[in-house]
């Protein structure tokens, strides 16, 4: 038997896609008049790695496309010690480092079908969103509001809470408060891990040709492909894995707060912080039993729980933070999202 013409396998795996929930829930949405896909990237490479197939599967269908860089990837040492051959890294060969690592973004897009225009690069400090979180909430939530207010977005794809790299699921955290500040009517919000899983994401299956794009992109993050281009490979020929409806947060009460489902064993409690973030303000609680920051209180004992006298304005995140420096990057406890009754 004859192999089958390249047409015809593009349109086997085609309808092979159209069959996945979100290639359906995908199809609906850029049907929509003036659809815009909005694409939250913390790092280069997330942008390929996450959604490359979704990018070009809206970027075909007519759909307004972009990508919002949050950071630069600079603070990325053992790629960059290994093709560098150095070992000490400063602050201009962490510059040098960031502008190649965006300009393989862009690459990246453009091998995606994107255009260069289509690029926010945002240069937040790589590692650096938590911080940005406690330092500098309003200015950080006014430029995404601002931008979001324009691109006026019919879908939102972003790291879901889960995603075990504090950058993605702090990207998260700064979405949903964006969105929820905003005027404009909330759009779909989906959840992509690439560090890690999110719970009950489902496939969005790629066509042949949007997967070999795909590769193609891939290949454009020279930097990354030199200590992990098998695994990141391997990441684009798993598929695309999508968040539609996030976990249920956890469920607060108006009077009794919330427990919490942190016991921290190591490092020492003394070198935790619970953070808590409501609207445009942050909160950090040293973990101990007691302390009080406006209207919060935080109790170790009998179990920990997090009251409050008055419920904070949603959405509520809260998230046990470690203040000791590590070479270890993941969360070790991560961000949780709070119902607090009304």
């Amino acid at each position: 038997m004859p192999a089958p013409v390249p047409a015809a396998a593009a349109l086997r795996s085609m309808h092979a896609a159209s069959r996945s929930a979100p290639a359906a829930l995908l199809e609906s949405l850029l049907q929509q008049p003036e659809a815009s896909i909005v694409l939250v990237a913390p790092h280069p490479d997330d942008e390929t790695l996450a959604a490359g197939g979704l990018l070009q599967r809206a970027r075909a269908a007519g759909a307004r496309v972009s990508v919002l860089l949050l950071t630069d990837g600079d603070n990325n040492p053992w790629p960059q010690r290994w093709l560098q051959r150095r070992w000490r890294i400063d602050a201009a060969a962490r510059a040098a480092w960031g502008r190649r690592r965006r300009a393989e973004a862009l690459t990246a897009l453009i091998r995606l079908g994107l255009d260069p225009g289509d690029l926010y690069a945002f240069g937040w400090p790589d590692q650096g969103l938590t911080a940005r979180i406690q330092r500098h909430l309003p200015d950080t939530l006014e430029r995404l509001r601002g931008l979001l207010g324009v691109l006026r977005p019919t879908l939102v794809v972003a790291p879901a809470l889960a995603d075990r790299h504090p950058d993605h699921s702090a990207a998260r955290v700064l979405v949903e408060l964006a969105l929820a500040a905003s005027a404009l009517p909330r759009p779909p919000l989906w959840g992509f891990a690439v560090h890690g899983a999110a719970p009950a994401a489902q496939p969005l299956v790629l066509a042949t040709h949007e997967r070999a794009a795909k590769l193609r992109a891939l290949e454009a993050h020279t930097s990354q492909l030199a200590l992990a281009g098998g695994r990141w490979r391997r990441r684009v020929h798993a598929g695309e894995f999508y968040q539609i409806q996030p976990p249920p947060p956890l469920q607060g009460d108006s009077a009794a707060g919330i427990a919490l489902p942190w016991h921290p064993v190591l490092p020492g409690p003394a070198a935790c912080a619970l953070l808590v973030v409501a609207g445009a303000q942050c909160w950090q609680l040293p973990w101990q039993d007691g302390v009080q920051s406006g209207p919060l209180r935080l109790r170790l004992r009998p179990q920990p729980s997090l009251e409050w006298s008055a419920p904070p304005p949603g959405p509520l995140f809260v998230k046990l933070h470690s203040r000791r420096r590590s070479m270890w990057i993941f969360d070790r406890w991560g961000w949780r999202q709070v119902a607090a009754a009304p």
